[in-house]
């Protein structure tokens, strides 16, 4: 089996889900107890909390511990505005933000919000003079992805960064959870970057567990309340194991950057040159800088994306169209849409997303499977 669809989620290493394992046998007390079952829970709690901050660079105090990305994404959004709206109403997103920030975003604009969506380049990224002139005295947020989930476009994170030192009071998020362990820590904790929003099981933990990264002194309402954990941002009996493993993921994680960055890099530019090769095939990702080392979008004209992910399981390749959270649903890929791509290639776009388990072996193994599936779809084609 050859798996390429690691931005929908990544295997478990065993070594993170040992550690879920041995804490959930051995330290299950509630950490906000205060008899002696519930000190170690307290205890390593935040000792996992001191290990994330440390491996990112950031404060403990600055590690809040969430459900996932989708959760991040709308405490961000919707915690700011309640926390700002007697500032302002105007908040500004891109037009390929994932769909936890879409979605979060239009329930705002019921409620009476305004929402600036900015237009994309070819590549799907973002023109910062853009984000200059959608900038308004009651412009309470800024919300750019740091990796597009569906192409593998990295936003310019940090001329944006530049451009809101002039405009303290604008709270500014990035979406990172595609960015975690792919080298770009310094786009994500840019100096005026205020929140990003990570989700484990894009990086070897468990599903159900993420956290978000809060500068100290930026304030938001909390979106879940009760019994006041998380120092009354995030209310909930804390998964001690859950964010025990997350804590071993990215140090694990962090320890093989560089050498999987490079790897994915390889893999990625083996596959790309050979699609280049074809009349038919239509790339929409690149191998510039500007886009990631782990994610490679591409369609052949005519043929559906579904159709194609069902083709490449035939030979027991696993890739995805452009999105996990929509592909199901067949709906058109909304990176490609704004790019401004026609409907028709839009609709047969597939997504080969990489982790550091694959090979150039998985690549070689995968250009011969194309060789096979494009010949077989060369009558639907011509």
């Amino acid at each position: 089996m050859i798996y390429f669809d690691n931005s929908a989620t990544t295997p478990v290493w065993p070594e993170v889900l040992a550690t879920f394992d041995q804490v959930t046998k051995q330290i299950w007390g509630n950490p906000s107890s205060l008899h002696k079952l519930g000190e170690p829970a307290w205890n390593l709690l935040e000792q996992s909390r001191r290990q994330i901050a440390q491996l990112l660079g950031v404060l403990p105090s600055e590690i809040i511990f969430t459900s996932g990305g989708s959760e991040g994404d709308n405490w961000v959004i919707k915690g700011t505005a309640l926390a700002k709206r007697q500032f302002g109403k105007h908040i500004i997103t891109s037009s390929v933000e994932h769909a936890a920030v879409r979605n979060a975003m239009a329930q705002l604009e019921e409620l009476g919000f305004e929402v600036t969506y900015l237009p994309v380049d070819q590549t799907g990224r973002v023109k910062p003079a853009d984000v200059q002139a959608a900038l308004r005295s009651d412009t309470i947020l800024v919300s750019i992805m740091a990796v597009n989930n569906e192409i593998g476009t990295i936003q310019p994170i940090k001329e944006i960064d530049e451009i809101l030192q002039a405009y303290p009071r604008v709270h500014f998020m990035v979406d990172a959870v595609q960015a975690l362990g792919k080298g770009l820590d310094d786009v994500v904790f840019s100096d005026r970057v205020d929140f990003a929003t990570f989700s484990a099981h894009k990086f070897h933990a468990l599903r159900g567990t993420g956290f978000v990264y809060a500068k100290q002194g930026r304030q938001l309402a909390p979106l879940i309340n009760g019994g006041g954990q998380e120092r009354g941002q995030r209310s909930g009996t804390e998964n001690v194991a859950g964010f025990a493993a997350m804590a071993r993921a990215i140090r694990l994680v962090k320890e093989k950057e560089a050498q999987s960055v490079k790897q994915e890099q390889a893999v990625r530019t083996a596959i790309f040159k050979h699609l280049q090769q074809f009349d038919y095939v239509h790339l929409f990702s690149d191998l510039t800088p500007q886009f990631a080392s782990h994610v490679l979008c591409f369609a052949i004209e005519g043929v559906r994306g579904e159709t194609v992910v069902h083709a490449f399981e035939d030979h027991d390749i696993y890739i995805s169209t452009t999105s996990a959270c929509s592909s199901k649903k067949q709906a058109e890929a909304s990176t490609l849409a704004a790019m401004k791509v026609p409907t028709r290639l839009a609709e047969s776009a597939v997504r080969i997303s990489l982790g550091d388990q694959n090979t150039l072996a998985d690549a070689v193994a995968f250009n011969q499977a194309f060789d096979q599936v494009y010949a077989g779809f060369q009558k639907i084609i011509d």
